[in-house]
């Protein structure tokens, strides 16, 4: 599929808002990145100083929002009244795109870690319902993401096979975290590649990249928390072959380095993206 084909809510490479970096990231030059993305949970209903400063990066870059608490996947009823937040956010603020986690966080209460969903296709209907209830409320597409998982609860189906029934059943699009591929692969002993080449392109939207904590050979922990490994760079290379130079998002959520360098990984993902431009151009 040609890039001209694809409805990619942003281009280039962009950065993740987070809070502690909110004030430094006032002072990138213009064009240091394309776009930017936030958790709307922590920002909506934020006033003051905060506000201001959103509403600083809003007005400067394209932004898209990844849900944090949608808790897609839990047998609890569906909070209509954030996803009806999430709307006002999204208008208030000219935000492009919603995507969440194909997971979920709640029952009576809310965790602070993303469980996986049994990979059965009880789970598959339950979870596109509640996808289609989403949409029709926010009234435009969501984006769900492939997530890390440690121990699989149910394996009826295969981690591919689930995620491409609820992308087909749901009718949602795809927001693709490459490192997230590779932390799976190493985990569970799949081939990284052959995950990939299962993805519809159809459905891809933007990616995700990020860092990741070895604690052993065989165990990889999704920390966003450390700079993108060589293992994660070859792959996201990897999928700009396959797909072109898709959308790429570098996330980082603690231990943060210096905006410096945030922005000399973003500009490795443009560097890979105009690379895989330039050779797709070369082929024709």
């Amino acid at each position: 599929m040609s890039d001209a084909n694809r409805n990619y809510p942003v281009s280039g490479a962009g950065l993740g808002l987070r809070r502690p970096l909110a004030s430094k990231l006032m002072d990138v030059p213009a064009g240091a990145i394309d776009f930017m993305e936030v958790a709307p949970e922590n920002w909506i209903h934020v006033g003051g100083a905060m506000a201001k400063k959103l509403r600083y990066f809003t007005e400067r870059y394209p932004f898209l929002i990844h849900g944090l608490s949608l808790s897609i996947g839990s047998p609890a009823p569906l909070d209509e009244q954030l996803v009806r937040d999430i709307k006002q956010f999204m208008a208030d603020h000219g935000i492009r795109m919603y995507s969440e986690h194909l997971s979920y966080c709640s029952d009576d209460g809310h965790l602070y870690d993303l469980m996986p969903i049994p990979f059965t296709e009880d789970a598959v209907h339950h979870v596109a319902g509640r996808v289609k209830r989403v949409q029709d409320i926010l009234e435009q597409r969501i984006a769900l993401e492939n997530v890390s998982y440690y121990t699989p609860t149910d394996t009826a189906m295969s981690e591919v096979e689930f995620l491409l029934a609820v992308l087909e059943e749901a009718d949602c699009d795809l927001m693709l975290d490459i490192n997230n591929i590779v932390v799976n692969s190493i985990n569970h002993g799949y081939d990284k590649h052959e995950f990939l080449q299962q993805m519809p392109a159809e459905r891809l939207r933007y990616f995700h990249q990020a860092g990741h904590y070895v604690e052993a050979p065989d165990l990889r922990v999704d920390t966003h928390g450390a700079p993108v490994d060589d293992e994660s760079w070859q792959l996201l290379e990897s999928a700009y072959e396959l797909f072109g130079p898709v959308p790429t998002l570098l996330e980082r959520d603690f231990n943060f380095p210096p905006v410096s360098e945030l922005l000399t990984e973003v500009g490795r993902i443009r560097e890979l993206q105009q690379a895989a431009g330039n050779k797709a151009a070369a082929h024709g």
